[in-house]
Parts: C-alpha cells; structure tokens; sequence
C-alpha cells in the first residue's frame, strides 16, 4: 500500500433559534466554495481545540461545544489535493457573547477584502437551504441531517 494521508478537518455548526445554521462563503486563491466554518486540524491539536482556534481565525468568535454532531463514515477524497482522504468532524457549537463577525445577505459579498483569502458569513435557513448551495460532499450529508432534526 501506498502512503496516502488523511486530512482532518472540523467544523462547527452554529444554529440561531434552531431554524438557522452559519454557512461561510470562501474566496481562497480564486477557488470559491459555500461551507460550514471550520478548518484543518494541525498536529498536536485535539480536535475541540482545533474547531475553537478555527473559529477564532475566521469569525473573531469564541465558541463552546455543545456536543458532538457527525463524523464522516464514507470514503471522500480532497478536492484539493486527490491523494488525501478528508475526515470531517462536526459539532453543535454556541457563540459565547454577543456575534463577533458581520453577517451578510448575499452569497461571496466580501465587501472591501483583499488577500488570497475572503470570508463572508450568511445565516441560512435550514429549511430552505439546499445541498447544492454547499460545495462538498460532506456538508451536503450533514445538511440531510440537520434537516432530520431541526426541520
């Protein structure tokens, strides 16, 4: 066998009122995608203190686990780099305080952004969004099953 390596990456998903779930738009070197926040696990983090760091890079947010949600159970390969396996761990967080990050209303509305990476966050209606909004394919399961749950 050969050495292929696993990227772990976790995500949180925060829910207003459990109606609404933050999705980020992301504008990384010109490829853009629709996903859950979070990131890459780095070696010697666990993966709560990975989502926690994570969640302050890219919203100024600090966040508590609420439990957690899903843990990828099929073979997905990177859409980045093809001979990586990505794991995706998933929790229910809550922001601690008030919301650290600007929220908009429209998908990629970066505003006055500049670098080789953009964020914008959007509140979405777990109801009316839809899996193709969301660019991988494990975001797109785990929408099923926040569906199953909150809808």
């Amino acid at each position: 066998m050969g050495n292929y390596p696993f990227n772990v990456r976790v995500y949180g998903l925060l829910l207003q009122a459990k109606t609404k779930v933050l999705v980020v738009d992301e504008n990384r070197n010109g490829a853009r995608f629709t996903k859950f926040p979070g990131g890459g696990l780095r070696f010697g983090e666990g993966t709560i203190e990975a989502l926690e760091r994570e969640c302050m890079e890219e919203m100024g947010q600090k966040i508590d686990i609420v439990r957690h949600f899903y843990t990828t159970d099929f073979f997905v390969p990177s859409a980045f780099e093809k001979t990586d396996q990505v794991i995706s761990i998933y929790y229910l967080v809550e922001a601690v305080g008030p919301f650290c990050f600007e929220v908009q209303t429209q998908p990629f509305q970066f505003g006055d952004q500049t670098g080789s990476e953009q964020l914008a966050f959007r509140w979405r209606n777990i109801r009316d969004l839809q899996p193709g909004e969301l660019t991988f394919p494990i975001d797109r399961k785990v929408l099923k099953m926040l569906k199953e749950v909150y809808v």
